[in-house]
């Protein structure tokens, strides 16, 4: 990938690997219904698909010309990896393209930090307990970064810009385009207002009723009617420390606060609604975010994604992040590369906004407060991916590491 142009302008390529797995693996109806409905080739995958076969290599394989030849070339790169809610994504990595996994997790994360050494970014982690959102699933992220970058932009701020090639006319055959719309061009897709937003789908950006469901999914709605109960909290919280004020003089004057004061008080809310405090269902795969990039960033802005074909059964359960359709009537462009690019661009709108706020951005992680911490569903801790003392390296990784670095 190219380097920025300017300190917050990225050149953004996008790259597609269908693969298909060389052993019997188990089709589940609701994952192949899901994959599409958003537009996934089978015909394409089984008749073109890059062939990859899971655990430990087969003979030398740093020779021959395969995905777990390229992995092998990402971890040759010493660039940050990028995922969203990427768990899961680094146990298929793993399993599919590196060596057979560790039997204890203490072991993975080890040999993931020797892996990717400079370092492991969650954009969802970072949505959620850096920037605060209400909500944290991958497209409510990517369009409330978008809108807050819009407002940057004209403010004359410092703001991200995104820019993309222009292909020549004989490669169009290998690429697909899709315009993201700006959010005042979508509100009154399939009636806007007058649809009432799914609950569901608004804290997950899941809804058990998929593309059926009678009730709005458009992210801009959702996010509009965020913004507007944060804006009443916001004005609840002023008046409720404006009273609690009062409240202190009237003490000092030897008065007695009323019972609805204290109420106040006791109810005085800080940080934002927790939308995503709430159960989310069984992590869905995030369709391998891998992200690369040049100078030291991490690989947010060359995208390289790859659609996967034998979903777990945690994805056919749900689909938590991945299903995220407009309006009734209307289903959602949910491919790997599009899921990459709104990875890419939280994680460069989280960068921007945290290396504004440190004075020594030369020194240490890029971005240490997100540095190596995997968001787990339901937990308030992140999984760290470090090596404990009491952990040691595998020895498959171990002999991949050889491999790597042998040549």
């Amino acid at each position: 990938a190219l380097p920025p142009q300017s300190e917050n302008t990225y050149l953004c390529q996008i790259y597609n690997l269908t693969l298909l797995c060389t052993e019997d693996y188990i089709v589940e109806p609701q994952s192949v219904q899901f994959l599409v409905q958003h537009g996934f080739d089978f015909n394409k995958q089984y008749s073109q698909g890059i062939p990859y076969h899971k655990g430990n290599d087969k003979g030398n394989e740093n020779q021959c010309q395969s995905v777990r030849t390229f992995f092998l070339e990402l971890i040759r790169a010493k660039k940050p990896l990028v995922l969203h809610n990427g768990l899961i994504d680094l146990v298929f990595l793993y399993q599919c393209f590196y060596a057979h996994l560790p039997d204890s997790l203490g072991t993975f994360t080890a040999d993931l930090s020797e892996m990717f050494p400079a370092g492991i970014y969650d954009t969802k982690y970072a949505s959620e307990f850096e920037t605060r959102f209400v909500a944290s699933y991958l497209e409510y992220a990517y369009k409330k970064c978008k809108r807050e970058n819009r407002k940057l932009k004209d403010s004359s701020g410092q703001h991200l810009t995104i820019e993309f090639c222009n292909y020549p006319a004989n490669m169009s055959r290998y690429i697909d385009y899709s315009y993201c719309f700006l959010e005042e061009e979508n509100h009154n897709v399939g009636g806007g207002n007058k649809v009432p937003i799914c609950e569901k789908f608004s804290a997950y950006g899941w809804c058990p009723k998929g593309v059926k469901c009678p009730q709005s999914h458009n992210i801009d709605l959702i996010i509009d009617e965020d913004d507007k109960l944060w804006e009443k909290r916001k004005k609840r919280k002023h008046k409720w420390k404006r009273r609690k004020n009062t409240e202190e003089r009237a003490k000092v004057s030897g008065q007695e606060s009323s019972g609805k004061e204290m109420e106040l008080a006791q109810n005085g809310e800080e940080g934002p609604p927790r939308k995503q405090s709430c159960y989310e269902p069984a992590a869905a795969m995030e369709l391998a975010e891998i992200t690369p990039n040049s100078e030291g960033r991490p690989l947010e802005d060359n995208s390289m994604d790859m659609e996967l074909e034998d979903i777990p059964e945690t994805e056919a359960a749900c689909a938590a992040e991945k299903e995220t359709p407009d309006p009734p009537s209307q289903g959602g462009t949910h491919r790997a590369g599009f899921d990459a690019f709104m990875t890419g661009y939280i994680m460069a709108y989280v960068w921007m906004l945290k290396k504004g706020k440190d004075t020594d951005t030369g020194a240490g992680p890029w971005l240490p407060d997100c540095h190596n911490k995997l968001y787990l569903s339901g937990k308030a801790l992140p999984l760290q991916v470090v090596k404990s003392l009491f952990s040691k390296s595998s020895k498959a990784h171990n002999q991949k590491m050889k491999l790597a670095w042998s040549s």
